[in-house]
């Protein structure tokens, strides 16, 4: 339950503010149509996170568990670095819109969270806990829980954020998860 949790939280908080959200915002904004909008962005996640906590079982699996410990506790503290910069919205989505809002949605999401925060957070969740379904569940409904009000709510969810607020938080998971990791390394915890 531990892995659930803590992966659900993480990126639901991550997910604040992050490109795809952002995405979310601008396909909510042309299409209006937020069931296959849903539908695509859970289809992309389902995919996108099942294969990022793939390959982080996959990298536990080549490492010896110190340096996976050490590895782990610095990725999870630049992590929380990287929470506190702000993301931006590339063009993703340019031209897709002759697919429809779920093949769009789809395409453009499972891009737009390749090499993204919350995918390689999904990568290191699956690293230290060492469950594919769980972690990969968690991650996914964390970003359902971010990313489906914005559907529904566009911009007016974004006036009433305080993302300072949400990076913060978001980055105080990923350091505590860092210096957890860190000392269980050194032996401490």
């Amino acid at each position: 339950m531990e892995a659930f949790l803590i992966s659900l939280s993480a990126v639901a908080i991550a997910e604040i503010g992050d490109k795809t959200q952002l995405l979310t915002l601008v396909l909510a904004a042309r299409f209006a149509r937020p069931v296959p909008l849903i539908a695509g962005i859970f289809a992309a996640t389902i995919v996108n996170h099942a294969l990022a906590a793939g390959a982080g079982l996959l990298i536990a699996s080549w490492l010896t568990p110190e340096v996976l410990q050490w590895t782990l506790g610095i990725s999870f503290v630049a992590g929380g670095i990287w929470m506190l910069i702000p993301d931006k919205l590339d063009d993703v989505s340019g031209g897709a819109s002759r697919f429809g809002p779920f093949i769009t949605t789809t395409i453009a999401f499972f891009l737009a969270e390749m090499g993204d925060k919350t995918q390689l957070a999904t990568v290191g969740l699956a690293a230290r806990f060492d469950d594919l379904v769980i972690v990969a569940a968690g991650t996914t409904i964390g970003m359902m829980i971010a990313n489906v009000p914005v559907v529904f709510l566009g911009d007016a969810a974004a006036k009433f954020l305080p993302l300072q607020l949400v990076r913060g938080a978001a980055a105080a998971i990923f350091f505590a998860l860092g210096l957890v990791t860190i000392l269980e390394a050194l032996g401490v915890v």
